[in-house]
């Protein structure tokens, strides 16, 4: 393809998302495709010959979007808000077309000196102090690795140096809650802790980790000859946007030279409000954060900002310098393949550069409001009818809900759960992801897409309320 034809079909290609984004609100949210069906429409052979961009459109349309679910529709309510912000989704159009990498400094400065950059604009809009210095991966599941790889080493005096994990005479610990990511106990499987050494601490009433039963697990740990070495202290957890105490966390953790990371995955964008703030007081005491303003903030799929205040221990973890990749101004510059676990990386700051400067932080901070008030509205509207019960506090902008038809309890209930929420899923008109809460099945509706307006949560109450009771007999 030459620029020209990469003209005309891009010109189409802007235009086509540009429609998807103007009608995605008349598709049913949740794919209706079965398992295979996408699979089945596709060739099992590559093509031998060109074939016009023409077909691909055509196959994008008939065959690609009925197998979609849509993320950015404004009655997607599961997961987690995946917003995508035009602005951003342009950032990363960019990253694409240029197809620069970051190997090093060197190999495109702009791409290292503009992440500086976008990452400081972050540590400011967060509320956070200079101590931190900030870096662009993919997931808060990589950035939690490199978390927990920093901490085996710190406690460990850097292992890896030795015979790793394996040389190790006694076993290192990771504390978490039982409400903490999956991710979470994927790095410490990863890292070499190995599952038996990953303890899970209690939580309270409101789903937050127990301070004091850390304190109780680190005591019994090292009358052991167990070496406790990292806590990951959540705000806002997956589940419920439980709020783990973490400056109460952080005390226990610094009395016990623990490496404390806080994984604030959907919850670190609210902190661009100044009254979110308290959700992660003692914050400025954990070695290390996460965020990914590719969940809520609006930047485009994938971008999640690590944070760390010894970035000299990060580098000293990761670092690797064969000289086909050394230059003489490395002594000057940031080489961020010492900041993370792959050597090239693709220009991501782009997304959040293009998105930050065309919403301004009053534009990310008025929508940010826009979602926390539907979730109050919301959650009071289910509070005050019959039959139906908000389980969690809601801090946040995820409701966690069930309805309690009299006479049903148990597996019965579980089943008229199940039920409803997945008559909402094929209805179309709305998309929830269920979950399970203290052993029973519960609904979560997460609010925060981007065209989502109050309008859209009155017609998702009155689509609950009626496929619920429409399927609550006993």
């Amino acid at each position: 393809m030459n620029p020209e034809e990469f003209r005309k079909i891009g010109h189409q290609l802007i235009d086509w998302i540009a429609d998807y984004r103007t009608h995605v609100a008349d598709l049913p949210v949740r794919s209706r495709v079965e398992p295979g069906a996408v699979r089945a429409q596709l060739s099992t052979t590559p093509p031998a010959q060109p074939e016009s961009f023409d077909n691909i459109f055509s196959d994008l349309e008939q065959i690609i979007l009925p197998g979609l679910s849509h993320w950015q529709h404004p009655n997607f309510y599961g997961y987690f808000p995946g917003n995508s912000e035009l602005s951003s989704v342009l950032g990363d159009y960019l990253s694409t077309g240029l197809g620069v990498l970051g190997l090093s400094w060197q190999s495109s400065p702009a791409l290292t000196e503009l992440e500086e950059v976008v990452t400081d604009w972050m540590r400011q809009m967060l509320g956070l102090s200079e101590a931190w210095s900030g870096v662009i991966q993919d997931t808060a599941s990589t950035t939690t690795l490199v978390a927990l790889l920093c901490a085996r080493e710190r406690a460990s005096n850097y292992s890896l140096a030795r015979g790793g994990l394996q040389g190790e005479e006694h076993p290192l610990i990771v504390y978490v809650s039982n409400h903490s990511h999956s991710s979470v106990e994927k790095a410490a499987l990863l890292a070499g802790f190995g599952r038996a050494n990953l303890h899970v601490i209690a939580t309270d009433e409101n789903y937050a980790m127990k301070p004091g039963a850390l304190e109780e697990a680190i005591r019994a740990d090292l009358e052991r000859g167990l070496i406790p070495g990292a806590v990951v202290a959540t705000t806002g957890t997956t589940g419920t946007t439980a709020l783990d105490p973490v400056n109460a966390i952080a005390n226990v953790a610094h009395q016990h030279n623990l490496w404390l990371h806080v994984d604030a995955a959907l919850a670190g964008s609210a902190m661009i409000l100044p009254e979110c703030r308290w959700m992660w007081d003692g914050v400025e005491s954990a070695d290390s954060l996460v965020l990914n303003p590719h969940k809520w903030l609006g930047a485009a799929f994938d971008c999640s900002l690590y944070y760390v205040r010894d970035p000299e221990h990060l580098v000293r973890v990761m670092s690797t310098n064969p000289s086909y990749l050394q230059s003489a101004v490395d002594h000057r510059v940031k080489n961020l393949r010492d900041w993370g676990i792959p050597l090239g990386r693709r220009f991501r700051a782009l997304k959040l550069w293009c998105l930050i400067r065309e919403q301004g932080i009053e534009g990310l901070q008025s929508r940010l409001r826009r979602d926390l008030a539907n979730a109050q509205w919301f959650a009071e509207q289910v509070r005050s009818s019959a039959c139906w019960r908000v389980l969690a506090p809601v801090p946040l902008q995820t409701i966690c809900v069930r309805h309690e038809p009299d006479g049903l309890e148990g597996e019965a209930l579980d089943k008229h759960t199940l039920t409803w929420v997945e008559h909402v899923n094929n209805s179309g008109g709305a998309y929830l992801t269920p979950a399970i809460l203290d052993g029973r099945w519960m609904v979560r509706v997460s609010i925060g897409a981007i065209p989502t307006e109050h309008q859209h949560i009155e017609a998702l109450w009155s689509l609950m309320r009626r496929e619920a009771e429409n399927n609550s007999s006993v």
